[in-house]
């Protein structure tokens, strides 16, 4: 018995040495075939016939871009990967199949450049799929356009100063072929003072990048409307207004953490004078759709004020009228001790298409005084033929001819109720 187990240790012994040399000789193997395979792929001689492939295969190529409506550019496998085999799953899509490295590849199409001879074309990659969407701020002008300015604002609560840096402007349009543009910046309704940009020579897209601070506490804040003036200098040093920005703070959330970047197209500045008791200016637009009528109260200017102290507030009331008989009335908010007031708020009233021949809008300044008593600072009426004539009634079939268009006008306030 003792025999019998040693010849059967011998012989189990024996097998698991030649399985052993087995599995020893059939890596070396591999790893020999590997470096032929290299050494073959980087053979100059192999190079040129490759270049051959390359002639027989370009009419198959010549196809393939042609079958394609957007240029694609071709996703290549250089020669030293072309230990792999590459197998089709659709036109354009290939995926990697394994096999025994030492094979030699199938044939596939080849590159169109002769320095990659030998790489494999795996796919195409589509460049449209990378491209970054177009900034809608920097091409898309409308009609009439006289420029657009961009800039950022941040509040800082401890120190309470407001951090406002000019951007740029662009597109704009000056009186001469030549401009020079620069940018003052008040902080509304102080129209006293206000800070201003380097003048930029010779330029209709001039870049400022320039920073600039108010003081101004976190309660007064939100009562205050920045706006700038861009300005064009002449060869006589003159200035020429070139268009405004008025941008109430009143609807932003600024914080520290919360740097807004903005862009606003300027607007020509009404330099004619102010009527005797004020102007207001809205916009209107009428959705048939829906039977809306929207008011957008942008500003007043000139308004008499009663003087009191302490300061009183001003708002503008909008009454929805159908046949003098009042339907809904909205208020803005109350804005404190300013002759010209910016309030850039939006109203909306159900009026069905069949009433806007009886229907009309009445738009009054109001002044809060001490205890409940207001005061009448001035007033406007727009509606159909029926009310109104001149501008109110020209704003009105605007409004009508042009639905979903918001139509921006000044009007006269007048003092009688």
């Amino acid at each position: 018995t003792e025999q019998a187990v040693a010849v059967a240790g011998g012989i189990i012994g024996g097998i698991l040495l030649l399985v052993l040399l087995g599995i020893t000789a059939y890596l070396l193997w591999k790893k020999m075939c590997c470096l032929f395979s290299y050494e073959k792929l980087i053979n100059p001689a192999k190079t040129t016939n490759a270049n051959a492939i390359f002639q027989d295969q370009s009419n198959s190529e010549i196809q393939l871009k042609s079958t394609s409506r957007s240029r694609r550019i071709p996703f290549i496998i250089p020669p030293t990967l072309h230990g792999q085999d590459w197998i089709h799953l659709t036109n354009e899509e290939q995926v990697q199949e394994d096999r025994d490295p030492c094979m030699s590849p199938q044939s596939g199409p080849r590159s169109s450049f002769h320095s990659l001879a030998g790489a494999y074309v795996v796919g195409t990659i589509n460049p449209d799929l990378y491209k970054f969407p177009e900034d809608e701020s920097e091409t898309d002008f409308p009609d009439g356009n006289i420029g657009r300015l961009w800039f950022s604002i941040e509040y800082e609560q401890e120190s309470e100063r407001l951090l406002v840096s000019l951007i740029k402007v662009r597109k704009l349009q000056p009186p001469a072929e030549s401009c020079s543009p620069f940018v003052k910046i008040y902080l509304l309704p102080d129209e006293r003072s206000y800070l201003q940009s380097k003048t930029k020579r010779k330029t209709l897209n001039p870049h400022f990048d320039e920073n600039f601070v108010f003081q101004v506490s976190s309660k007064m804040l939100l009562q205050r409307t920045l706006k700038f003036l861009v300005y064009h200098v002449d060869k006589q040093k003159k200035h020429h207004l070139l268009g405004q920005v008025i941008f109430p703070l009143k609807n932003e959330t600024l914080t520290e953490d919360n740097k807004l970047v903005i862009w606003r197209d300027l607007e020509k500045e009404n330099l004619e004078p102010p009527s005797e008791h004020g102007d207001i200016q809205f916009s209107l637009s009428y959705n048939d759709y829906l039977g809306r009528v929207t008011v957008v109260v942008l500003r007043a200017r000139g308004l008499k004020l009663q003087e009191e102290s302490p300061p009183v507030g001003v708002y503008v009331k909008v009454s929805l009228m159908n046949h003098n008989k009042l339907i809904k009335s909205k208020k803005t908010a109350a804005l404190l001790g300013t002759p010209n007031p910016v309030y850039n708020e939006t109203f909306s009233f159900k009026a069905d298409q069949t009433e806007l021949d009886t229907a009309s809008l009445s738009l009054s300044v109001l002044q809060s005084n001490k205890g409940e008593k207001t005061l009448l600072l001035g007033r406007v009426v727009v509606g159909p033929f029926m009310y109104t004539r001149g501008k109110e009634l020209e704003h009105w079939n605007e409004m009508i001819s042009k639905p979903k268009e918001l139509v921006k006008r000044w009007h006269a306030l007048c003092h009688s109720m």
